[in-house]
C-alpha cells in the first residue's frame, strides 16, 4: 500500500465512511465538496492508502484577500498600503479519527504549504490563512509557526515568505 495524496475525485473516493468527529468537517466531504469543487469555491485534496479509496485525512485550499489592518505590524510594515491583499485559504484539513497519531495532519499541512508556494508564483499570494475550529486545531498550527491575528485569535496565518525559507 502506497500513501497518496491527490485531487478529490468525487466517483472515485470513498467520502462517506469518513469521520473525524467535527460535524462540520464531516459534513463537509461527504455533502459539500462536490458542490465546492464543481462551483470552483475550493480545491479539496485528499489522503488514501492506495489501493484503497478510503479518505484518511483531506484539506481544502482556495483563493483569499486579507485586510492590510489584522496583520501584526512587524509583517504588514514590508507589504503595500493596499486595504485588501491576496492571500490563500487552508479553508479545512481533517484526518479520519481511525488513523490519529500517523502524523498525518502534518503530512497534509505540509503538502498544502509546498502547493501553496508552488501557486504563488503563477497567482499572487501573501500567506496562508486557517481558521482553527477549536484550541486543538489553534495549538497545531501555532507549532507549525501560524500567527494569530489581531482581532481574532482562532484566525490564523503563515507568510509565505516563511514556507519559502522551509522549503
Amino acid at each position: 500500500m502506497v500513501l497518496k495524496i491527490e485531487p478529490l475525485n468525487v466517483r472515485k473516493h470513498i467520502r462517506s465512511d469518513f469521520s473525524c468527529g467535527k460535524d462540520s468537517l464531516d459534513n463537509y466531504i461527504r455533502k459539500q465538496a462536490s458542490q465546492y469543487l464543481k462551483r470552483r469555491v475550493a480545491t479539496v485534496f485528499v489522503l488514501i492508502d492506495e489501493p484503497e479509496l478510503n479518505i484518511l485525512a483531506y484539506y481544502t485550499l482556495s483563493s483569499y484577500t486579507i485586510d492590510i489592518t489584522v496583520l501584526d505590524e512587524s509583517f504588514a510594515k514590508h507589504l503595500p498600503r493596499y486595504p485588501r491583499l491576496p492571500a490563500t485559504l487552508l479553508g479545512r484539513l481533517a484526518v479520519d479519527h481511525r488513523q490519529k497519531g500517523k502524523r498525518f495532519g502534518e503530512l497534509m499541512l505540509v503538502d498544502a504549504l509546498k502547493k501553496s508556494l508552488d501557486v504563488s508564483t503563477q497567482v499572487a499570494s501573501l500567506a496562508v490563512i486557517a481558521e482553527a475550529l477549536d484550541e486543538e486545531a489553534l495549538s497545531f498550527y501555532i507549532k507549525y509557526g501560524f500567527r494569530q491575528f489581531k482581532q481574532d485569535s482562532m484566525k490564523l496565518y503563515l507568510p509565505l515568505k516563511s514556507i519559502e525559507e522551509l522549503y
